[in-house]
């Protein structure tokens, strides 16, 4: 069979739109891996997409090497980028286990992608020159690729990262790539001879067997390369929209953790919970309307059930998987008393300082249970901007309390919180505890009002029910800090326009972690 020129040229677009798609697709993909393994979203996010644009440039300018049968080049070119993009995900897991140079595999992704997708777009260019006047080539080539770039990024944002996850995704694009670039072979083939027709279509074969492979074993290698990673065996893994949730099991404890770090441990979470919770409530002259914002696992939430008191909870998570464990998951369910189900908690899936911003309602407290800031993104969540609108959203005694991180790992970052919290007017004392699984953490406490550490000494927690830990001796080490083990004379305010935070959580004593 004939293919007219249209056909062909209608084929070469619909490669290019491939390649569009496929191309943003993994741009995201390396970028969420880069952000999931070393941190900071916006800078890997940044990182990546510059790296692979740099090199789509450096794949364009190679392109004038290609002399030869410039329709095998494309197609070549397509059947490589198919197998790139398939396995770059699971090989990044594989790495990522092993090794903390996990990292270079993603960056060298990234600049092999681009050097291909750089390569198809001038080689498709010279191809349909046969098929088009240059007025319409060379814009209907690039209106395909950019138009597949908008399908891919709603597709990964709608689609694959939600449902099919970072395993799968990419297998997705590569079968894509695959099927297209095999119709354009078959629209194309009169331009082969009769020896790489019959290589081209082994090759099409064995590509094809390699991907069906992987797709088999994709989720159980990269289980293998979280586990590797892990120290307790893996009973809980999930790529959600925002972030990587993995729960793992050690005999009877479970341990949370988001994006690779840890975040509580059942074997000792109630050294953290219980002094932010019964401290701020002691504190506390109202406690009917209570906020809290991140503490999806129920945790806290069980702690501010035991008053009375409490008429309302509204818990605000960004992410609803999280809220649904802690909802639904039986190991959550136990370890927080089945909280997120109480009458009195309304679950939000929501961004904290989106909800502040729309919300009229005031709260008697409100505990800011979030991770820690150690990127952008989570770092405007320890702004002066938004202790204001904590401040704001506050009943006229009302008290607020925020996980601070570790004065110990980051203490210029625990403090640049506290003098943060100042700048917004609040009157600020500051909490510490050694959790065994975490080491040294600490809490500071906002008050709209003046409040001092004796204060904090006189709260009576001996009539709360079913405390693991907490007793009224212990409150008076909470407030009990030595010297600063960094010079915190010249710390900065956090704001969003100024983000001071994070840069300071990074340059911590994490090595003593």
């Amino acid at each position: 069979m004939s293919y007219t020129k249209k056909q062909k040229s209608t084929a070469l677009k619909v490669a290019l739109f491939a390649t569009g798609l496929s191309g943003i697709v993994a741009e995201y993909i390396l970028s969420t891996l880069a952000s999931y393994f070393i941190g900071n979203a916006i800078l890997q996010f940044t990182l990546i997409v510059s790296i692979m644009l740099f090199a789509m440039g450096l794949g364009s300018r190679l392109s004038r090497l290609f002399t030869g049968n410039v329709v095998l080049s494309f197609i070549v070119t397509e059947l490589v980028l198919s197998v790139f993009i398939s396995f770059s995900a699971i090989i990044c897991y594989l790495v990522y286990g092993f090794t903390d140079f996990s990292w270079l595999i993603i960056y060298m992704f990234s600049i092999l992608i681009g050097l291909l997708i750089g390569l198809e777009i001038p080689l498709a260019t010279r191809i349909n020159d046969d098929y088009e006047e240059l007025r319409l080539n060379i814009s209907n080539i690039l209106e395909k690729d950019y138009f597949g770039s908008l399908i891919g990024g709603l597709f990964f944002a709608f689609v694959g990262l939600p449902y099919l996850g970072l395993t799968y995704t990419p297998f997705i694009l590569g079968f894509l790539n695959l099927s297209v670039s095999f119709w354009l072979f078959i629209v194309l083939k009169d331009t082969f001879s009769a020896k790489t027709k019959k290589m081209l279509s082994i090759t099409y074969v064995i590509v094809s067997t390699c991907i069906a492979l992987g797709v088999y074993f994709a989720s159980p290698i990269v289980q293998y390369g979280e586990q590797v990673k892990y120290k307790d065996k893996i009973v809980f893994s999930q790529q959600t929209k925002y972030q990587k949730i993995v729960i793992t099991k050690w005999k009877d404890w479970h341990s949370l953790y988001i994006n690779g770090n840890q975040q509580l441990s059942s074997f000792d979470e109630f050294m953290y919970h219980e002094p932010m919770a019964h401290v701020t409530m002691g504190l506390a002259p109202k406690k009917s309307n209570i906020l809290i914002l991140g503490g999806g696992d129920g945790c806290l939430a069980r702690e501010i059930l035991k008053y009375k008191s409490v008429n309302t909870i509204t818990l605000v998570d960004l992410d609803p998987i999280m809220l649904e464990l802690g909802k639904d998951n039986q190991t959550f369910k136990t370890l927080n008393n089945d909280a997120l189900n109480s009458p009195k908690v309304t679950t939000v899936a929501d961004d904290a300082f989106s909800f502040l911003e729309r919300n009229d309602i005031l709260y008697d407290v409100i505990f800011v249970d979030l991770p820690d800031p150690n990127n952008v993104d989570l770092n405007k969540l320890y702004t002066k901007e938004f202790y204001y609108l904590c401040k704001n959203k506050l009943s006229d005694n009302g008290l607020m309390i925020t996980q601070s991180g570790s004065p110990y790992y980051a203490t210029k970052a625990f403090y640049c919180i506290e003098k943060t919290m100042r700048a917004a007017q609040l009157n600020t004392i500051p909490l510490h505890n050694q959790i065994l699984t975490l080491g040294e953490w600490g809490w500071i406490i906002g008050s709209k009002n003046k409040i001092t550490t004796k204060q904090v000494h006189d709260v009576d927690v001996s009539s709360i029910p079913s405390l693991k830990w907490l007793n009224n001796s212990s409150i008076g080490l909470l407030t009990s800090f030595g010297k600063p083990l960094a010079d915190t004379t010249d710390i900065k305010i956090n704001t969003i326009f100024n983000p001071k935070l994070y840069t300071y959580y990074k340059e911590g004593n994490w090595n003593l972690y």
